[in-house]
């Protein structure tokens, strides 16, 4: 079957370029010439990725043709294409020792990776060039992890290539090999780089009372430092104008290292905050560590009823310090997988706290805790587009995660025991193009020959591939969670609104301590853009049950939403995407109406990651 496969794809694509040659005029032979430096850097990428691009180009020329080429060539790349030619490239040199390592660095607007020669056009992208301040060389360099002599690993240079791309100020990036003419057995390296403009502004309306502004830098004077000023207002509520400040050196002295510093002063929150961490960057990594602290008082996490019928505020202060030790399964130039061994310590105090609800002392009580994790994890990294970006490269995760945490709480109410149990896989559908992500797990607190606190968790996340249709590309995404809660104090309650489960359904009336929950969405990827704003148009539908345990779910209350809307993002700029939505909501509750229409700004979402981190408690939201 799959000979059969490949030789119809031979067939189609024969046929997209016959028709091509006929339909398209003005084709002739390629005219020899002496080829210019650009040339040769587009020249130097795998012989694939020039053939496609150049059918792309003769076919999209005429409607007829183009609509060949997408029912044809649009979608059916397997979704590891990139991830193959990038190591088969690299595979060219494997072996090799490095030499020089030079960087070209792009203007924000005009070229891109795949095509460097393409110039800014209009004025306003050729000031923003201009205003735009290109990355620090020196700080370009910290982010490598091969140096001058080192033997070209394959994988290797795809995973420092990952890297730079997970930097929130570059666009994409792109190592390309130049042969050294000197000697044979060496190879010299281009980093190309292209950043994104790096200022950015953000604003949302909160309902008829709050506005919340705010400016930010997401590569400070070229040195990859972030910072950011907030303004937060309240009609109502003291402080009336305040304020928050947020600032974040990446990677310190190359080690990757992060440090970032926080000040709040809002109605939502007063306090302050620091971290200091190293995270397990990469799958080799041995050591990750950090510590952190916290102290806040007019803390968000209070909910609203607990304020007015339990009395006070919540003013606490909290220091968490954990490490951990990654050790390889299989050889270290190539693991398999990984085992991770953790440990993390959590030192909460409060200094003024509500009163508790009876038999629920232990949720806002003084404690000292340590929980101890054993994780076995692999993952590898498939590159794809047009999937939560809009044409950049992005690194699906693949792999999976396991993980077995215990611990021990010593709390000012009594003393506790923690366990979970979390198990999640993420991998490539190969006979149908898809993504499937899956997850379960369990956890609990016990003292005195008593359960509380438990949680039963578990869900699905599935992109499909991308297919063509006319001047449109789209994915569907299918999700589905479902969650439990066993003997959860009276505080802890789930509902639609946190995590947007019923995109638009706000309601503070509906909780419970069992949800279950059903999302599907269509999203159209345009050609086209809008001021060089690309745009995706979406359909969707979500569907959701809230209970309290005491039935089966599915004789509680359903729950409905759907509707559609549009996203406008520029990949060039670090603006957050602006979304327009309109959402029908036919049982809903008293304080959510039956149409919503929804102007606002929205964070990429991410992938589900398999990295091993700090042992932690699972969160029940």
């Amino acid at each position: 079957m799959r000979i059969l496969n490949i030789g119809m794809n031979h067939i189609y694509i024969s046929l997209l370029m016959l028709t091509s040659l006929v339909l398209i005029p003005g084709h002739s032979a390629a005219q020899s010439g002496v080829q210019d430096s650009a040339f040769i850097i587009r020249a130097s990428n795998h012989k694939s990725d020039e053939f496609y691009d150049s059918l792309k180009v003769r076919a999209t020329r005429k409607k007829f043709s183009r609509l060949i080429y997408d029912a044809i060539v649009t979608g059916y790349k397997p979704a590891d294409d990139g991830r193959s030619e990038a190591i088969n490239y690299y595979s060219e040199a494997e072996g090799k020792r490095i030499g020089k390592i030079q960087f070209l660095r792009l203007d924000v607007f005009g070229p891109s990776v795949q095509d460097t020669t393409r110039k800014a056009k209009s004025a306003l992208e050729k000031a923003g060039n201009n205003l735009h301040t290109r990355s620090d060389l020196n700080n370009l360099r910290k982010n490598l992890i091969i140096k001058t002599g080192d033997i070209l690993d394959a994988e290797t240079l795809y995973e420092n290539e990952r890297i730079f791309r997970t930097l929130p100020r570059i666009r994409d990036a792109r190592f390309i090999l130049l042969p050294d003419t000197l000697n044979p057995e060496m190879v010299n390296l281009l980093l190309i780089t292209q950043d994104r403009f790096s200022i950015g502004v953000s604003g949302v309306v909160e309902g008829s009372r709050s506005a919340k502004g705010q400016i930010y830098n997401r590569n400070f004077f070229g040195l990859g430092h972030e910072i950011s000023v907030s303004l937060v207002g309240h009609l109502a509520k003291q402080p009336y104008l305040g304020f928050e400040t947020f600032y974040k050196i990446n990677n310190i002295n190359g080690k990757f290292v992060n440090f970032s510093v926080g000040y709040y002063n809002t109605y939502r929150n007063e306090g302050a905050s620091a971290q200091f961490e190293k995270p397990l960057i990469r799958t080799a990594d041995k050591w990750a560590y950090g510590i952190s602290g916290y102290t806040f008082a007019r803390t968000s996490e209070l909910p609203e009823f607990i304020r007015e019928f339990r009395g006070s505020d919540l003013r606490y202060n909290q220091i968490n310090l954990w490490g951990a030790r990654n050790f390889q399964l299989g050889p270290e130039n190539n693991p398999h997988s990984q085992i991770t061994l953790s440990l993390h310590v959590a030192d909460r105090n409060f200094r003024e706290r509500p009163l508790p609800f009876p038999g629920e002392d232990q949720y806002f009580a003084d404690s000292r805790a340590a929980f101890a994790g054993f994780t076995w994890s692999q993952r590898s990294f498939i590159p794809d587009k047009l999937i939560y970006g809009y044409g950049i490269t992005e690194d699906i995760p693949e792999g999976f995660k396991n993980e077995l945490v215990v611990g021990f709480d010593n709390n000012e109410n009594g003393e506790r025991i923690y366990g979970h149990l979390f198990l999640s896989n993420g991998n490539f559908l190969r006979n149908k193009p898809g993504y499937l992500y899956v997850y379960g797990g369990a956890s609990t607190y016990y003292s005195h020959n008593r359960y509380s606190q438990g949680l039963i968790e578990a869900g699905m996340n599935l992109i499909s591939g991308l297919r063509g249709n006319g001047n449109a590309r789209f994915r569907h995404f299918l999700r589905a969670d479902y969650m439990l809660g066993l003997n959860r104090f009276s505080i802890e309650n789930l509902s639609f609104q946190k995590n947007d489960l019923i995109r638009g359904f706000d309601s503070r009336q509906i909780s419970g301590k069992e949800r279950l929950n059903l999302s599907l969405e269509s999203v159209y990827f345009q050609r086209k853009d809008f001021y060089r704003f690309n745009i995706a148009i979406f359909t969707f539908i979500d569907v959701g049950i809230l209970g309290d345990t005491k039935k089966p779910i599915f004789r509680e209350k359903y729950y409905t939403g759907f509707g559609a809307g549009l996203r406008l993002h520029n990949e060039s700029l670090v603006l957050k995407t602006i979304l327009i939505r309109l959402g029908f909501y036919p049982n809903h509750p008293d304080d959510v109406g039956l149409l919503g229409l929804l102007i606002t700004e929205q964070t990429r979402q991410r992938f589900y990651d398999f990295q091993p981190g700090p042992p932690a408690p699972r969160k029940f939201e």
